[in-house]
């Protein structure tokens, strides 16, 4: 053998060795890659789109709160978008968690000018509403994506009260459990519990007091903010919260380093509180909302314990792009026969849900989120 041969040989074998020891890293590196968790799309997504024979949600039917009832039945409150522009709130819900049995052709609570604290009377009389007053094109007026919490008796309502880009409050309107859950729409009059010099959006009640008090997570960046309060009412002093408007810097180098804010109510797990929330990342600004997870310590949910280390839902469906592209927007989530399902606004357009075992969840926090 020449000694050009032995040279080759030896090149070959490294070679060879060079390329089995980077499959080894790799085969090691994709170990450690945290799996994203199984959650899975409704195959009948949407579940409610528009329906353009009710003037008042001919535009947009999304954002949909979630809250059961004894019997398992999901009652959703859901932000529609009328022909004038004005954001109302409908109702329908589900027996199943999955499809829609009922829905009612009217909505269920309406702001006409929230600047001054005006309710709409029902039923709605569009032809009374100023189109001038409530442009379209990307703003709207009225109430917006309600979250809801059941506390003692009592069904608490939140929302984004809009009414032009220099009003966005957090409204607060309070029910009794039995009237809602039997139709019955006697809603306090409507309260700010935001201040008034801010804007403000995406506000949680969690569903139960903690430590005898009423707990609002009103920022998730850079901390958690709660403010523990003894009444929710409409004379509680205004919260002042430090959050800026706008998208907020998240985690550099992960898939949630620009934050938009909180999702549904938190939710009580065995495990810690379970806050979803939205996000994007500046490597693809064409996307504008992915869904990821906060795990908060149960007793002090100001301190975080895990957070998803990739998106759990990414719009990448046809009804998750077909008005604004890129959204997935949840306001409602609700655990059902150990299931965790997760009502969102597609696109700002259709309602739709996803699901996956809560254990399931949790696991994949605990085992690649931890902080």
């Amino acid at each position: 053998m020449t000694l050009i041969q032995i040279e080759l040989s030896i090149a070959v074998i490294a070679f060879t060795i060079a390329i089995i020891i980077l499959a080894y890293i790799l085969k090691v590196n994709r170990s450690k890659r945290p799996n994203v968790v199984n959650i899975k799309r409704h195959t009948k997504n949407p579940i409610m789109s528009p329906q353009t024979h009710n003037e008042w949600e001919t535009v947009g039917t999304f954002n949909p709160a979630a809250i059961q009832d004894k019997s398992g039945r999901v009652h959703l409150l859901y932000r529609a978008i009328g022909s004038d522009g004005v954001s109302r709130i409908g109702y329908a819900s589900s027996k199943d968690g999955l499809n829609i049995d009922e829905r009612l052709t009217y909505p269920v609570f309406a702001m006409l000018k929230p600047r001054q604290n005006i309710v709409q009377e029902m039923p709605v009389d569009l032809k009374k509403i100023d189109p001038i007053m409530y442009p379209s094109g990307g703003s709207w007026g009225g109430c917006e994506d309600p979250r809801l919490v059941h506390i003692d008796d009592k069904i608490y309502m939140t929302f984004n009260a809009f009414d032009g880009w220099d009003f966005i409050r957090i409204g607060v309107s309070i029910i009794k459990a039995d009237d809602f859950f039997e139709k019955k729409w006697k809603w306090s009059k409507p309260f700010f519990i935001s201040s008034k010099d801010k804007i403000n959006k995406n506000w949680l009640i969690f569903p139960e007091k903690i430590k005898g008090k009423f707990a609002i997570l009103h920022t998730i960046v850079p901390e958690i903010k709660i403010e523990y309060v003894d009444n929710i009412n409409a004379t509680m002093k205004e919260i002042d919260s430090p959050r800026k408007h706008g998208p907020q810097p998240g985690r550099i180098d992960f898939w949630d380093n620009m934050i938009r804010g909180a999702g549904p109510p938190p939710i009580k797990t065995d495990k810690g509180w379970l806050v979803l929330y939205h996000a994007m990342s500046k490597d693809e600004p064409h996307i504008g909302y992915k869904m990821g997870a906060l795990l908060l310590d149960i007793n002090d949910p100001k301190n975080v314990i895990a957070r998803s280390p990739a998106p759990i839902l990414v719009p990448n469906e046809w009804y998750e792009n077909d008005w604004k592209p890129g959204v997935v927007y949840a306001c409602g989530a609700t655990i059902k026969d150990n299931i965790l399902y997760v009502y969102y606004g597609g696109g700002d357009k259709h309602i739709c849900v996803a699901h996956t075992p809560i254990d399931k969840m949790l696991e994949w926090l605990l085992k690649y989120g931890r902080i």
